[in-house]
């Protein structure tokens, strides 16, 4: 690895010059940084090998330039005080541990590794400092985040065989316009030409996909910080409601210590409950959220949520009483 340790400074240089479109070539470059053509060429490999830069060789213009216009080396500038977020970083990798992105995470992580000055280093004191749990995490087929991402990259239509919980599996065409990673699981946002309006989709859902033929454009008025701004989860609507969710005393101090959603009001009692406002555009997910604090939480507005606990609460009530009593 030790030839593939070419001065940062050198690189950026390089890298400016043929996003230039100026077609550099060995000599050129060695002549305006006043080195040799042989660690240029060196500088240019190690681009081309360890940095997976888009390098290519015009004959005509007798220099090198990028096959990907966007293209752009990395500058990096990292201080060994920086390098506590470096472990916590290497850590945080292993919440993706068994999903199909792992490997390539991985693989991005070593690359900043690899660019780090030669004193420095990434050493397992540092990394036992620190412990990640990762959630749940679904199932989803490795063929089809390649594909989804792929048509995502390339604005290309996505065509997929769905199964929505309970039915059937049914082939739908898809424009995905965004991908979402949310408690374990990936969604994709686009327009849903079967439904002719925006959808999600969960990706471990999908039990096929492939790359359509036609090519899409993104409409202008397509905003993904909007169209969730106001939700709680991964659901949105397009009606905002205010909701209001009495915690007991017990349960106050765990909901004073989170930002649980960002128009969140909390109005404390004397008694030591508090109430927790919010206004949302989906009540799917927070009603989730409201059952799992069991007792400790009762909505008080609005109405047709307060019937719809009630409905839920009857159920389970229902269902372990029926348990309670069988022999």
């Amino acid at each position: 690895m030790a030839k593939y340790k070419p001065q940062h400074a050198r690189l950026l240089f390089i890298d400016r010059k043929i996003r230039e479109k100026r077609y550099p070539n060995c000599s050129s470059l060695a002549e305006e940084w006043e080195t040799s053509s042989r660690t240029i060429h060196r500088d240019l490999e190690y681009m081309r090998c360890q940095l997976d830069a888009p390098l290519a060789y015009s004959a005509k213009e007798r220099g090198f330039y990028y096959t990907e216009e966007q293209y752009q080396l990395p500058a990096m500038n990292i201080r060994e005080s920086d390098l506590f977020i470096i472990y916590l970083a290497e850590k945080l990798l292993g919440q993706y541990e068994g999903t199909p992105v792992y490997d390539n995470l991985c693989s991005v992580f070593n690359k900043i590794k690899d660019s780090l000055p030669e004193k420095v280093s990434i050493s397992p004191e540092g990394q036992a400092l620190f412990s990640v749990f990762p959630p749940f995490s679904t199932v989803i087929r490795p063929e089809v985040l390649e594909t989804v991402f792929d048509c995502l990259r390339t604005s290309t239509r996505l065509e997929m065989e769905y199964r929505n919980p309970g039915g059937a599996p049914a082939w739908r065409q898809l424009d995905p316009y965004h991908a979402v990673r949310f408690e374990g699981d990936w969604y994709v946002v686009g327009y849903c030409h079967h439904r002719q309006e925006i959808r999600t989709f969960s990706l471990s859902r999908i039990e096929q996909s492939k790359k359509g033929e036609e090519h899409f454009i993104i409409p202008k008025h397509f905003d993904f910080t909007q169209l969730s701004g106001s939700h709680f989860g991964v659901h949105w609507g397009g009606e905002e409601t205010e909701v209001r969710i009495l915690f007991n005393r017990e349960a106050a101090p765990y909901v004073k210590e989170r930002q649980w959603h960002p128009s969140q009001i909390l109005d404390e009692n004397p008694d030591g409950s508090l109430v927790l406002i919010l206004t949302v555009n989906h009540l799917l997910e927070l009603k989730r959220w409201i059952l799992s604090w069991g007792s400790a939480a009762k909505v008080l507005s609005p109405p047709s949520l307060v019937e719809e606990m009630w409905n839920s609460t009857q159920s389970m009530a229902t269902l372990y009483s029926a348990a309670g009593h069988s022999d």
